[in-house]
């Protein structure tokens, strides 16, 4: 009889133990809410660098800067940074940040289409355009520390910029450091970057002699 209670008090301990190992950490958290986890988020560095040297490839053919460029990858969250001064001799990023993209026909200001921006050569369609341009003059802005590069378009996707008034500038309403999952605010279609960004980015700029290659693309 002794035996037989020994036997049955070890079962039920053991039965005890296997079912507390599956209880969750907290019983009143649902356990949908406890798998879900942010992804973590990496840059496709292979994507930057082949890019640079399409880019490099394209400047020593059109005699432009082969010291930098600027590439902008609208394939990348508006709330990330994707906006990256890559410096040939280098070859790495010395700069990067968040851009805005054109809000077309969406509320300006907002950041409607941080994952999906739509992209537009038309005047007015206050949307970004795609493809290489030459970074142009130095000059006032309206916006940000008041320093604007013009931008003209090398290719069909991008040939109004100059007269859209596509230009390289900085906004207040960009944040200095990534805001994903939320969107950086969206203008009417100039590539706009913090201040502080603009700043150290008007250093670079403003000391080199030959035009450098500004590169949107998705």
């Amino acid at each position: 009889m002794f035996k037989a209670v020994f036997i049955f008090f070890n079962i039920a301990l053991i039965s005890c133990a296997g079912f507390s190992e599956k209880m969750p950490a907290n019983e009143n958290e649902p356990e949908s809410v406890i798998q879900q986890t942010e992804p973590q988020y990496n840059l496709d560095t292979i994507r930057l660098q082949n890019k640079a040297k399409e880019a490099l490839a394209y400047t020593k053919k059109n005699k432009m800067n082969n010291n930098y460029c600027i590439l902008i990858d609208m394939n990348i969250h508006s709330g990330r940074n994707r906006l990256f001064l890559w410096d040939f001799k280098s070859n790495k990023i010395v700069l990067s940040g968040l851009c805005s993209h054109g809000c077309g026909d969406e509320p300006w200001g907002l950041d409607e289409t941080k994952d999906s921006p739509i992209f537009s050569n038309q005047p007015d369609s206050h949307l970004s355009s795609l493809g290489k341009y030459k970074i142009g003059k130095r000059g006032w802005s309206n916006w940000g520390i008041h320093v604007n590069y013009k931008l003209h378009g090398l290719d069909k996707t991008n040939s109004n910029a100059y007269k859209r008034i596509i230009v390289l500038h900085s906004w207040e309403a960009v944040e200095k450091n990534e805001t994903y999952p939320n969107g950086t605010p969206e203008g009417w279609g100039c590539p706009a970057i913090n201040n502080e960004k603009m700043k150290e980015l008007d250093t670079y700029l403003g000391k080199e002699k030959t035009p450098v290659l500004l590169w949107i693309y998705n």
